[in-house]
């Protein structure tokens, strides 16, 4: 199973895979998260994920606009 495949069957993502994901780098996800343009769940302070269908729904009205 390829990575990406990998990526649609999961519901959740830490920030590494949504870097990977969406073609970014790290400090650019958690800058977003910061501007509120993606919503972080905080799991544990030291454990933060992103939903995906929030990271597709972030990809989709990027491409729109």
């Amino acid at each position: 199973m390829s990575n990406t495949e990998r990526h649609i069957k999961i519901e959740n993502m830490r920030a590494k895979e949504v870097a990977e994901y969406i073609g970014i780098g790290l400090s650019t996800v958690w800058l977003y998260a910061k501007q509120g343009l993606l919503k972080p769940i905080n799991l544990s302070p030291r454990v933060t994920v992103f939903k995906k269908s929030d990271i597709d729904a972030f990809i989709a009205s990027r491409e729109v606009a």
